[in-house]
């Protein structure tokens, strides 16, 4: 049954991520939006939510080391892991005026995880200030890109290869929607719960599964719904999703979480993981900014980042 239960959850997350990324594509279509705000706000915060919902049961469980573990391991799966399988499979242009004020938020979320958690302990007051950078954030990207696309035509060329131009009624948007991240969510929870149980079969130690199984179970939404999202040809959305997500890890889980209590933070992470965290999200910069197109160089280089950044964790 462990592997009859391995299959259906790969299967139920190929289908949350298939609706998800319809629904994004529907609500471009409908409102005329842009992909990569889309791909920033509305993708992520729904390939997010388990990330929330995991660090608000931890901290009432009394378990904040876990959110912390939480946040910081996803955000660097999602550059490491994600990004690089998504460039591997498909390599695509970047536009740096596109991605510019996107790329700079999630620089400041990641710093400013950095310097709360300097001291230890990330404070109710810090949490608030986070929540408040979640709300700056969505202001300042839908003014962003209205400006943009106002002042600059090609952008919507550059958005316009999407092969799901048929429009969706809003009840359909809105159901893929939820129906996705739902799915995203039950279909990572099947997969991950019965990986460990099998893993465990075999003697593969708690730790070991931990930095491995767990850690990219966090992941497994945005690795399918970007991965969904490169093959349609909807790149802004692929690597907005990843930008949003890292962005809404730092802001609204963070933030959620300390409104319940003052999160400890352990000196392993502030010295080693938020250090490789801010690594990769300078690796991204160089690769939006110094670059016109995303080659598999670059996504076999982040992986390689990636996998020497878990062994290292795990020996």
């Amino acid at each position: 049954m462990v592997y009859l239960y391995l299959i259906l959850g790969i299967f139920i997350l190929v289908i949350g991520g298939e609706l998800l990324v319809k629904s994004a594509i529907g609500l471009n279509n409908k409102f005329k939006l842009s992909p990569l705000l889309i791909g920033t706000t509305v993708v992520s915060f729904g390939t997010s939510a388990p990330e929330l919902i995991v660090s608000l049961q931890a901290m009432l469980n009394g378990n904040p080391g876990v959110t912390i573990g939480n946040v910081a391991g996803s955000n660097i799966a999602n550059l490491g892991l994600v990004l690089g399988c998504v460039i591997l499979l498909k390599p695509f242009q970047v536009n740096k005026r596109k991605y510019g004020l996107s790329y700079f938020i999630m620089f400041v979320s990641a710093a400013l995880f950095f310097v709360f958690s300097s001291d230890g302990k990330i404070s109710i007051h810090e949490g608030v200030f986070l929540l408040f950078g979640l709300v700056v954030f969505l202001v300042l990207s839908i003014r962003f890109m209205k400006i943009m696309y106002k002042n600059d035509r090609s952008l919507i060329k550059e958005d316009l290869p999407s092969n799901l131009k048929s429009k969706l009624d809003l009840k359909f948007i809105i159901l893929y929607f939820f129906v996705g991240a739902a799915g995203l969510a039950w279909g990572s929870e099947l997969l991950v719960s019965n990986a460990v149980i099998l893993a465990s079969r075999f003697g593969v130690s708690e730790f070991i599964i931990g930095v491995t199984v767990v850690a990219l179970g966090t992941s497994l939404p945005e690795l399918i719904t970007s991965l969904v999202a490169i093959i349609k040809g909807e790149d802004s959305i692929s690597l907005g999703n990843l930008i949003g997500s890292n962005i809404f890890n730092v802001f609204a889980v963070l933030g959620c979480s300390s409104m319940v209590s003052s999160i400890k933070v352990s000196s392993n992470v502030i010295n080693f993981d938020l250090f490789i965290m801010l690594a990769f999200v300078i690796m991204t910069g160089a690769l939006i900014f110094l670059t016109k197109r995303l080659m598999r160089i670059h996504g076999f280089l982040f992986l390689l980042s990636y996998l020497t950044y878990i062994i290292y964790s795990v020996f």
